[in-house]
C-alpha cells in the first residue's frame, strides 16, 4: 500500500483552505432558530390558563 501522508495532508490543507460563509451562516441560522423558539416561548406564555 503507498504512502497516504502525503495526500492526506494535502486534503486536510485544502479543506480548511476556503471555509467562505460557512461558519457564520450556520451561526446566524443556529441563533435565528433560538430567538425564534425564545420569541414563541414569549408570546405564548400570555395563553397560559390559570
Amino acid at each position: 500500500m503507498p504512502d497516504m501522508t502525503g495526500l492526506t495532508e494535502t486534503l486536510a490543507a485544502t479543506s480548511h483552505s476556503n471555509d467562505g460563509p460557512g461558519a457564520l451562516l450556520r451561526t446566524v441560522i443556529v441563533v435565528g432558530v433560538v430567538g425564534a423558539g425564545l420569541l414563541a416561548w414569549f408570546l405564548l406564555r400570555g395563553y397560559k390558563q390559570d
